[in-house]
């Protein structure tokens, strides 16, 4: 919801920035608008265009990096809680009871990230959730083998653990995002700036008027894009669970 707002106030600020250069085309002396002058400003505006265009581009190509290393992250993790599980069951039937709460505890923690909200998410730093993996990486660890098969058994399932929570706690970090604020209201002052010359050079007419919403709307769009991308865990385009669903499903049985 906030990054739908944040783009709805660009859509509505670069647009009044449009509609500010039209009416400075009627208000501004001739003299303003000759030849020389309009030169000179076209290439001033093509210099910021230029520059906006290759910021732009970086910021959605880092928020898609972020969307896509969060995503690899939690493939991965799936990967190793089967793998994880896997283990567990070859070392004998009195790793059942850790397999179960295994489970559990996974299902808990998919069904918390696969809400999208922030709220819920909170959940998942909270000292119950932390404690019940402490819990069984204890469990795990107190494990007593019996041959060189079940050490051997044991120590890998105690690496695959590590592997598996440390994998959730990189997706909790990065939730956040990592694109500045302060990047982004430069970028959009910067495209204030262009729309408002587009207004400037162009005749006031409903054509142009209509395109010139098209463009805002486009640039919010990208803003929103960029800002939902940044932040894979929640709002509107988030990463998806599907694959951690069906890890749970292979194992604890």
């Amino acid at each position: 919801m906030v990054h739908l707002l944040i783009a709805l106030v660009v859509f509505v600020w670069v647009f009044a920035m449009a509609m500010l250069g039209l009416w400075w085309r009627t208000h501004l002396p001739d003299h303003h608008l000759n030849e020389e002058s309009t030169s000179t400003i076209k290439l001033a505006t093509g210099l910021i265009a230029t520059i906006a265009a290759l910021v732009l581009g970086l910021l959605i190509s880092s928020a898609k990096n972020s969307f896509d290393t969060v995503n690899a992250d939690l493939v991965r993790n799936a990967v190793k809680i089967i793998q994880l599980d896997r283990n567990l069951a070859e070392y004998g039937p009195e790793t059942m009871p850790l397999r179960q709460e295994l489970k559990i505890n996974y299902a808990k923690w998919i069904d918390v990230l696969g809400s999208g909200r922030e709220s819920e998410l909170q959940r998942l730093e909270t000292p119950e959730m932390v404690g019940e993996i402490h819990h069984f990486q204890h469990e795990l660890a107190g494990l007593t083998p019996k041959t060189m098969l079940q050490e051997h058994l044991q120590s890998r399932c105690m690496e695959l653990a590590d592997d598996v929570f440390a994998a959730r706690w990189l997706a909790l970090l990065q939730r956040r995002g990592s694109i500045p604020i302060a990047l982004l209201f430069v970028l959009v002052t910067w495209l204030s700036i262009i729309f408002a010359a587009f207004g400037l050079f162009s005749p006031h007419n409903n054509t142009l008027i209509f395109f010139f919403v098209m463009c805002a709307f486009s640039a919010a769009g990208a803003i929103y894009v960029i800002l939902e991308m940044d932040t894979p865990l929640d709002g509107f385009i988030n990463i998806s669970v599907a694959p951690l669903r069906e890890a749970l499903s292979h194992i604890g049985g």
